[in-house]
């Protein structure tokens, strides 16, 4: 069939209330049956919600949240070794007091600082 002849069924199914089942059976010959088959819509949302894709997103979610857990903490520890060494490279020890910045400095001159006496 030609696509004049197919234009004029589609025209002349959509013309009146209720298109002929002549009309509309020599549309189907014409062009296919274009309709889905049995269990279709259930197949396909199968497919969509199927536990193993579920699943498989959760594993690779786990799996790059474990990669940036691990870039995080190396970074991390990394600028603690670096903050640790500059700590004993200025202060000469590695106390409490050295942490704190307060490597000369006597609780007298603390207080006098603090209070203004």
């Amino acid at each position: 069939m030609k696509i004049k002849d197919i234009k004029n069924l589609i025209l002349k199914s959509l013309t009146g209330d209720e298109p002929d089942a002549e009309v509309i059976n020599n549309l189907i010959e014409a062009t296919g049956d274009f309709s889905f088959s049995e269990g279709f819509t259930d197949k396909v949302l199968d497919k969509i919600f199927n536990r193993d894709v579920s699943e498989s997103h959760d594993i690779e979610f786990l799996q790059s949240l474990n990669k940036i857990f691990y870039r995080i903490a190396i970074s991390g520890i990394a600028a603690i070794i670096l903050l640790l060494i500059s700590i004993y490279i200025s202060q000469g020890s590695l106390s409490i007091d050295s942490f704190l910045g307060l490597g000369d400095i006597a609780d007298e001159s603390i207080i006098y600082i603090l209070t203004g006496n």
